[in-house]
């Protein structure tokens, strides 16, 4: 058993060879998986040794690996002393497991950490949680997929389950709008004090600030949520711009300013898979398949302003958007992740009749 610090190809590598050919997971892009990595790019590691890459080998194969890295920002909003894992993937090997998180552990504790946590891939607002049901179901672009040995192996290396979270998925064949269509709904749609904002290549830009802007005024109140900067989304919300399909992402504005937002984009997991995340010179051709075949969109977030919370802002936009994703081809979008004490939330899954797909617990260990 071999473990090894800083290997980026042997990171990257580790959950294909953990897992095989025939698993529900996705990698992220090669090239993302970089930059996510890459100190003074990524505006959440300015300097060197905010974060380490630990790979674990046997008799030269690489059987797992993680991430082990710190977030400042959170530490000091949420007066907490965590550091925390991403990344954690690796074969149904009780060995390799504990050497990688005894790595991970070690690197945190000589940091002066009295708690890791994870998985975070790397903060709140990208991949979280380590999925504890649901394995049969495929999963869509930015959802965690961890096969069931994963939380086993937390656990027995004394982990403790917390923060539960379910992913969902809509049938927009089964939508009915009149579900959600309530009078406070059908004032906001009829009222000239709303409009729906135009979301067009030209206006996708002005689009993305206004979402910054939704997301922290919306979010302010939700465990573990850091306020992003302009530099930190535009970080990671690089690609985008290029990514959107300007038909099913939705912004309202109300009386001139922005008011809420549905920021979705099509499933790309398929075309990741295609070109096992990478770049080649197939990849355009990948594309472009992709775009012809989509059927599966997934909603990134959908933010209210802080102010307008309860007044069925959200309910409004969608029943305006998910028909109008159904006529453009679509027939299922996936919800991130819906913390179980999210009631409001939860209540709209209801109402739009989401179907719970994986269920999900961040872990975490006392140091």
């Amino acid at each position: 058993m071999e473990l090894r610090e800083g290997d980026f190809e042997a990171f990257f590598a580790a959950p294909f060879e953990a897992y095989g050919e025939n698993t529900p997971y996705v990698s992220p892009m090669k090239s993302d998986l970089r930059r996510f990595f890459t100190v003074g790019e990524n505006p959440l590691f300015p300097a060197p040794g905010n974060f380490a890459l630990f790979s674990v080998h046997r008799h030269g194969k690489t059987v797992g690996r993680i991430s082990a890295h710190i977030h400042p920002a959170s530490n000091a909003l949420h007066k907490t002393n965590t550091a925390y894992f991403g990344y954690f993937d690796v074969a149904d090997d009780a060995e390799a497991a504990k050497t990688l998180l005894n790595a991970a552990e070690t690197w945190a504790r000589q940091r002066g950490f009295d708690t890791i946590a994870g998985n975070f891939n790397l903060t709140a607002m990208q991949q979280i949680g380590v999925m504890t049901g649901g394995f049969e179901h495929t999963p869509y672009v930015d959802q965690v997929y961890s096969p069931p040995h994963i939380a086993r192996l937390l656990a027995d290396s004394g982990y403790e389950a917390y923060f539960p979270m379910r992913t969902f998925e809509v049938d927009l064949e089964k939508f009915n709008p009149l579900s959600i269509l309530g009078p406070a709904q059908q004032e906001i749609l009829s009222s000239p004090d709303w409009h729906f904002a135009r979301v067009t290549r030209k206006e996708i830009p002005q689009r993305l600030a206004e979402a910054r802007e939704l997301l922290n005024s919306g979010f302010s109140d939700n465990p573990m949520f850091v306020p992003l900067t302009a530099e930190e989304f535009e970080f990671q919300a690089k690609e985008l711009k290029w990514i959107i399909d300007p038909r099913i992402t939705s912004v309202i504005h109300h009386e001139g300013k922005p008011a809420a937002i549905a920021l979705v984009i099509p499933d790309l997991n398929p075309f990741i898979r295609a070109t096992r995340s990478q770049m080649s010179w197939l990849t355009p051709w990948h594309f472009i398949v992709n775009l012809f075949r989509r059927k599966r969109a997934l909603v990134v977030y959908a933010s209210v302003r802080h102010d307008l919370h309860s007044k069925g802002v959200m309910s409004a936009m969608l029943v305006n958007l998910l028909p109008a994703m159904l006529a453009a081809g679509y027939k299922q979008v996936g919800i991130t992740w819906v913390w179980d004490e999210n009631k409001g939330s939860l209540r709209l899954m209801d109402y739009l009749g989401g179907k719970p797909l994986h269920r999900l617990h961040l872990f975490r260990k006392s140091l």
